[in-house]
């Protein structure tokens, strides 16, 4: 069964983890450790291929700048994630993506990265970053995907995965992948873990 890993990136608050936790665990978490990084690993079944997804799921940028590049360079796709109510986010996300466009053509990648932009908490009124924005600079970035999910709803929380995996499926078929070194499991080093808790928190392990 093939295995692929897709790092989610953006700033601290942004619902990273309450995305991943959805996704992987059915459940909403609203309070966690934005300074702690965490992986998950799910089978899932995307167009008949059955694949194994590991998801990274980073601190907010400001904690992670050291392991940027080793975070970029084991990725195969990378799910880039706004706070709709928050227009820094989405502005954080520009130096992410020359960052990961930049790593990843020093490492001899000359295909379409996989990248989908996701703008999270579309659940809230208070809606301030517009759709047009968001779609221009998914535009700006050759096209990638936009999608606007809820963690909280359970919006868009699956097929921005599915999205994710197609085009790594693709990419990997065309031989585009490059893990440069740093293995398909990780990056070598042990991490403290988060463990879910029913009552909607989170035990650090």
């Amino acid at each position: 069964m093939k295995e692929y890993k897709i790092v989610i990136m953006g700033g601290g608050g942004v619902g990273k983890s309450a995305l991943t936790v959805q996704f992987v665990h059915d459940m909403f978490v609203e309070r966690y450790d934005p300074t702690i990084e965490d992986s998950y690993r799910k089978i899932i079944t995307v167009d008949g291929n059955k694949v194994t997804v590991e998801i990274l799921d980073t601190a907010g940028t400001e904690q992670f700048v050291a392991l940027h590049s080793l975070y970029v360079k084991s990725g195969d796709g990378f799910l880039l994630v706004f706070a709709l109510n928050t227009l820094d986010s989405i502005h954080e996300l520009e130096a992410l993506h020359e960052s990961i466009v930049r790593i990843k053509e020093a490492e001899g990648y000359t295909d379409k990265i996989p990248i989908v932009l996701c703008g999270n908490k579309c659940d809230l009124e208070e809606r301030i970053v517009q759709r047009s924005w968001a779609v221009a600079l998914s535009q700006e970035w050759g096209g990638v995907p936009y999608y606007e999910t809820s963690a909280r709803k359970r919006i868009n929380v699956d097929e921005v995965i599915a999205d994710l995996i197609r085009q790594i499926i693709k990419a990997d078929r065309l031989g585009h992948l490059n893990h440069a070194g740093t293995g398909r499991h990780g990056l070598g080093s042990k991490k403290r873990r988060k463990r879910v808790t029913p009552n909607g928190g989170c035990s650090i392990l």
